[in-house]
């Protein structure tokens, strides 16, 4: 079962693939099956033309495997796992060229 575990949209601003990205929806994705855990962070930049447009596309989408052993969910871990989110995506982020601005939240935070 995948499950995102956290997700917030930001302003951000990147080009790839020629097209100007203005925002980034980041995520915290919890990936579990037959006592298996595995937890990623994900960040993909889309075009955000307009205050309207929250078309994700997946092209510019970025991610890093952040725990991976058996296991179930742990709230505890989950809880870690957020406090070290923010680093991770900016690392990801500025390896593809791209940044990520936290303060210019574009929606509420998600968690699942």
């Amino acid at each position: 079962m995948t499950l995102n575990v956290y997700e917030q949209y930001f302003a951000a601003d990147m080009v790839s693939n020629g097209v100007p990205r203005h925002a980034a929806l980041v995520m915290l994705i919890a990936d579990s099956e037959a006592g298996h855990i595995r937890y990623e962070a994900a960040v993909t930049f889309f075009p955000h033309n307009d205050e309207e447009d929250y078309a994700v596309s997946y092209d510019a989408y970025f991610s890093r495997v952040l725990f991976d052993d058996k296991g179930r969910r742990s709230k505890k871990r989950e809880q870690q796992l957020l406090k070290e989110l923010l680093d991770q995506i900016d690392e990801l982020a500025r390896e593809a060229g791209g940044v990520v601005y936290w303060e210019q939240p574009l929606r509420e935070v998600r968690r699942g």
